[in-house]
């Protein structure tokens, strides 16, 4: 088993026994990576100086929305575990159990890594 594989198992395992929101609709409940604390060339970034994630890790995905023509269910293309790249100001920061999550829309997210 790779490490991928585990971490993505652990997160499926810490979600559906501790994270009880579901969100509505299009939405998406998202965990942001940690931001960086050294530089590239290893100086230290003080805390008033470090950039907000821009990556994280799909915690809880909403069933999709609706159609507005056909009234058919556009199901999500992201499933727990996934990690994608979305906006800078993107989302709704939440504390939920003591974690901080994000929570957006499916158009916020720009991409799966």
């Amino acid at each position: 088993m790779t490490s991928k594989s585990r971490k993505i198992q652990l997160i499926k395992y810490i979600t559906t026994m501790a994270l009880n929101i579901k969100p509505s609709a299009d939405r998406v409940v998202i965990e942001a990576a940690a931001a960086e604390e050294k530089t590239a060339s290893g100086l230290y970034i003080p805390d008033t100086a470090k950039e907000k994630p821009q990556k994280g890790t799909v915690v809880a995905v909403g069933p999709g929305k609706y159609a507005e023509q056909t009234g058919n269910l556009i199901p999500m293309p992201y499933k727990v575990g996934d990690v994608v790249l979305y906006g800078k100001y993107a989302g709704t920061e939440i504390i939920h159990e003591g974690s901080e999550y994000l929570i957006m829309r499916e158009a916020d997210i720009f991409a799966t890594l």
